[in-house]
């Protein structure tokens, strides 16, 4: 079967497999707790799916969508959650605005380095323990969920799962850095806004609080050290083990898993000489990692044909202007998952390229597609994977971990009018206007 001609209802597993991952958690959440559910749900409808590519031809793509794109992107987002569990900090620092302002300063930074997910699990806990005995904390944890979980991850393909699956499209590492001005841009607004909001909140604590929590002041203490050789194994490997500086190694060939045997490695060594107090300090065990593995595994099977068909209708959907790619992707990636959502709106790219070459004069293409297009869908599914608990898989371990703590967190649309509509869109238009035109 010839890509044209892939039929409109061939879409429809992805569809499904989306608004699975949107709906169940709110419809019936007791059933979506459980990590064998998503394994059936992702195979009820990426079987059936894989049977009709193997059908009609299509097995190529499969192949590709499963070794070259799922086992890697897996692979990675388990080294960097394992790495990352290894490393923990202990201490109880004064919990004042400086003092908050520079924990969010520094997940920022490790977003990026470290992935979102990383940064996340690797600070949350720190920074709840800090402010214990603040009675209002609930803003701190919603702009960690903005700007740890989300939006600091936007520098490198470590830092956010669509950027690696980009990455692996043939996007180069170093190519994230010329988003630094996207990502400066909008982390100092959001920062500066947190600064005078946590001011504000930390006015109204009552005096006898802030005593006591002077008073079991703990120097931060990093534990499990070894665990950042790794992970700087980790970021080399991504950076380095690729065709542009080896020459045996080819894209979409067997010789390109060199870079995840190096990647598996790292993260043995981190089980092996990580000591497990460490582990059991950070509350580590494999749930999260396994929704992702088992959630995955569903989308990319079920994403082909609606891949395929999309680069060959791009023309079709109306998408020309790196505004529509930039709050299109921006939409869907804060209801849906932002990962799914990079790699369509990259085929829709690369389908127009193709299909209507002249609405790009002369365009820089990098890894197939227009770059000021691949910024548009960058940015946008990065920063806005915080409008929702659902758009990045960070948001709701968060928000989990902080009900655990006791923090009183909005639901799922009190999120929303509360804080992403009137505080992070904003913020995401401003970056628009003045970078992304």
């Amino acid at each position: 079967m010839e890509f044209a001609s892939i039929p409109v209802y061939a879409n429809i597993p992805f569809v499904l497999m989306l608004l699975s991952i949107a709906v169940l958690p709110l419809t019936s959440p007791h059933f979506w707790e459980s990590n064998r559910n998503k394994l059936i749900v992702s195979l009820v409808l990426g079987i059936p799916t894989a049977i009709w590519l193997l059908v009609n031809n299509l097995s190529e793509a499969l192949v590709h969508s499963i070794f070259f794109d799922y086992v890697p992107f897996i692979i990675l987002l388990g080294a960097l959650f394992v790495i990352s569990g290894g490393i923990y900090l202990d201490g109880d620092l004064e919990a004042k605005p400086s003092v908050n302002l520079v924990f969010l300063l520094l997940g920022s930074i490790l977003a990026s380095l470290m992935g979102t997910t990383g940064a996340a699990m690797l600070l949350i806990r720190p920074l709840l323990k800090t402010n214990f005995r603040r009675k209002h904390k609930t803003h701190i944890v919603l702009f960690f969920i903005a700007l740890v979980a989300n939006c600091g991850g936007l520098l490198t393909p470590l830092g956010d799962p669509p950027l690696f699956i980009l990455y692996l499209r043939g996007v180069p590492f170093f190519w994230f850095l010329t988003l630094v001005k996207e990502w400066a841009l909008c982390n100092a607004i959001l920062l500066t806004i947190f600064y005078f909001i946590e001011k504000h909140y930390y006015k109204k604590e009552k005096k006898e609080d802030l005593i006591l929590d002077l008073k079991e002041y703990k120097p931060i203490k990093i534990r499990g050290k070894i665990n950042l050789i790794f992970l700087l194994g980790v970021v080399l490997s991504v950076a380095f083990i690729n065709p542009l500086y080896f020459d045996f190694i080819h894209p979409h060939h067997i010789s390109s898993f060199v870079r995840e045997i190096v990647i598996i490695t790292m993260a043995v060594l981190s089980l092996i000489f990580t000591k497990k107090e460490v582990r059991e300090s950070n509350r580590f065990n494999w749930h999260p990692i396994e929704e992702v593995a088992f959630l995955f595994f569903g989308i990319f099977i079920t994403m082909t044909p609606a891949l395929l068909y999309l680069e060959t209708h791009a023309r079709e959907f109306g998408f020309n202007t790196i505004q529509a790619f930039y709050y299109a992707s921006g939409a869907l990636s804060s209801f849906l998952d932002n990962t799914p959502t990079a790699v369509t709106f990259y085929s829709l790219a690369k389908g127009l390229v193709t299909q209507q070459p002249h609405l790009f004069s002369d365009p820089v293409i990098v890894g197939g597609i227009p770059e000021h297009l691949l910024e548009a869908i960058s940015t946008g599914c990065v920063f806005f994977g915080s409008m929702t608990y659902i758009g990045n898989g960070p948001n709701f371990m968060v928000k989990a971990i902080a009900e655990y703590e006791k923090v009183p967190m909005p639901h799922f649309f009190e999120y929303m009018y509360k804080f992403s509509l009137i505080i992070l869109l904003p913020v995401f238009i401003i970056v628009q206007l003045l970078l992304i035109h």
